[in-house]
């Protein structure tokens, strides 16, 4: 790739460096004939409302239709929104994406009586028919969840309109997609060089971790002053996520936003409550190394733009995305040649979306859906920060790529509370591939401070999150408003808590809640936690255990959604109903930490 200082158009780039969205549909004229062809396979539901309480045929019917016309509403939904990903100043992607968002809300509404009507049959009545009728044991487990919400589950008239609402109640993270991705400006910068360059959210990335404080210091004021003047339209979408989340769990019977979010999938509270407080009583760790940091950077005052540059001085590397792929090859070749295969896969079918252009959705993914490639968005800058990137990806790709190839369109996804673990854990073997395979000393300490900036990001960081969110929620749910002066001062005093005393806090940052879009995925974040502690003990079992604890882990990348995460993660070898995992992560962070103290 050209390294140029203006950032490029989408027609500017290189096509082998983009996704092919041709994979799901030729175009979209053809997109617009799959969208009036599913809206008449819908018409067919209202024949089977009323009848799925008559007999084993009517319901594996009526659950056939379904998943057969949901597999093909993924499809237009994920190739809208991709398009629309690309480059969010196209108008053709940006009605593509409304229509396809409000067009499935429509059709989810039409299927709306199925999971009252079959909660309606009496249980005893359902056991039997799954004995009589071979077509629906595939859904034995799926039934026996939907048995478990029998108290959260509406009838058919309230979940209709409920299905309806949700074409409104998907505006507040689509109002603040757009003001993120296309409408907030960010200032140019001067960089090292004493060039004037446009910031960018990829190009934040690499100048928040530059060696010149000064590029730091001004890359970091530039985006978080362009927040700024938004700051109370984003605490009004935000306030009305949280607010709809509240609303949700009450029309549901639930306790809480959280209960809705985690009973669905089986999760006990105390996993989030147990994260939050094994994590909160050992922040002295996090203090020591921020303490360390400072020390070895030799600064007066260490500020929140200086945890994003390494502590110890960088190896000069520049990574080609070519090479990047490469090293995922090598770095992954203890999951064996099934694993290896699909990588070359995605690599060599443009699964891949590699380079920033405008208008592009900042950051990164893994997407798609059941019956389209995991596709991949990036914004690959040549750093070794991309590589993990790239790595992190890669997991969630695989971990769909195998559930989607084993399992049914039922079970063909996996919970939020196991989507970070083969991410995390994928960046765990690069990180012990590199270790091992490269004898540069600078290179060893930049990984050592790697772990440990993935334990403060991914642990530290999204428990804070974790903790800033389920105070949004609580607070909502008391009836107090969320303004932005309260949301920024809450967020403030957990940046201090979180961080110590070693850390002299800029006022920008307690407006940085109003760039995490995370927060609006209703209690997503502290998975990231939870995920990274179980991916440190599998990829600790792999490395130490070889074949066998290889065999689970791929087993539990096919495994989808078949069984309750809990028991998926016991199967592969790890159980995060107990603090264990977490405080294990600790000990591994404290003895990082005594590591690099002897390193430098």
């Amino acid at each position: 790739m050209i390294d140029t200082h203006k950032v490029p158009t989408r027609a500017e780039a290189p096509p082998d460096y983009t996704w092919d969205l041709g994979l799901i549909f030729a175009d979209a004229d053809v997109w617009s004939a799959e969208l009036g062809a599913i809206e008449g396979r819908s018409q067919e539901f209202p024949a089977l409302q009323g009848t799925l309480g008559q007999g084993p045929g009517q319901l594996l019917a009526a659950l056939r239709l379904r998943d057969e016309v949901s597999c093909q509403l993924g499809k237009l939904y994920v190739y809208a929104h991709q398009f629309k990903d690309s480059d969010s100043t196209n108008p053709i992607g940006q009605a593509m994406s409304e229509q396809a968002g409000s067009f499935v809300a429509r059709i989810s509404a039409t299927m709306a009586f199925i999971d009252p009507e079959i909660l309606s049959i009496p249980q005893e009545t359902l056991t039997a028919w799954l004995a009589q009728e071979a077509g629906l044991r595939m859904y034995t487990y799926e039934l026996e969840k939907l048995n478990k919400q029998r108290d959260h589950i509406r009838s058919a008239e309230v979940e209709g309109l409920l299905a309806q609402f949700s074409d409104v109640t998907r505006a507040p993270y689509e109002i603040f997609g757009m003001l993120n991705n296309s409408d907030i400006s960010l200032p140019d910068i001067t960089d090292e060089q004493g060039i004037s360059v446009q910031l960018s959210h990829a190009r934040y990335g690499r100048y928040i971790e530059s060696g010149d404080r000064r590029v730091r210091h001004d890359a970091f004021k530039g985006l978080y002053n362009a927040y700024k003047p938004f700051r109370n339209t984003l605490a009004t979408t935000l306030g009305a996520a949280v607010r709809t989340h509240a609303l949700d769990a009450r029309v549901r019977n639930f306790g809480s936003a959280l209960e809705a979010a985690l009973k669905p999938n089986e999760i006990p509270l105390d996993v989030y409550h147990n994260l939050i407080g094994t994590i909160e009583a050992n922040l002295p760790k996090l203090h020591r190394y921020m303490a360390i940091r400072k020390k070895i950077m030799g600064l007066d005052d260490l500020r929140i733009y200086d945890l994003y540059t390494p502590p110890v001085p960088e190896v000069a590397l520049e990574i080609s995305y070519a090479e990047a792929q490469e090293m995922m090859l090598a770095a992954f070749a203890p999951l064996g040649p099934s694993y290896g295969a699909a990588l070359r896969e995605s690599f060599g079918n443009r699964w891949i979306d590699v380079y920033e252009n405008v208008g592009k959705r900042n950051g990164a993914y893994s997407g798609g859906t059941y019956g389209t490639p995991p596709f991949i968005l990036l914004n690959y800058q040549d750093r070794l920060h991309d590589v993990f990137t790239l790595a992190h990806e890669l997991g969630h790709s695989m971990h769909s790529y195998f559930t989607r190839k084993t399992q049914p369109f039922v079970y063909g996804n996996y919970t939020i509370f196991v989507a970070e673990v083969a991410s995390t854990l994928n960046e765990a073997l690069l990180t012990d591939y590199l270790l091992k395979h490269h004898s540069n000393e600078q290179l060893r300490k930049r990984l050592l401070v790697q772990q440990l900036e993935d334990v403060r990001t991914t642990i530290f960081r999204q428990t804070m999150f974790a903790a800033f969110e389920l105070d949004m929620h609580v607070r909502a749910e008391s009836g107090e408003p969320l303004t932005a002066d309260g949301m920024s001062q809450r967020y403030y005093d957990l940046v201090s808590t979180y961080h110590g005393p070693a850390v002299t806090l800029d006022e920008e940052i307690a407006w940085e809640w109003a760039r995490i879009p995370h927060f609006y995925y209703n209690f997503y974040v502290y998975q990231y936690a939870t995920g990274l502690s179980a991916a440190l003990a599998l990829s600790r079992q792999i490395i130490d255990e070889g074949q066998p604890a290889i065999d689970r882990y791929l087993r539990f990348l096919s495994s989808g959604a078949s069984q309750s995460s809990i028991n998926l993660l016991r199967g592969a070898g790890v159980d995060m109903t107990s603090p264990a995992p977490i405080q294990a992560a600790m000990d591994t962070f404290d003895q990082l930490l005594g590591d690099l103290e002897l390193l430098v």
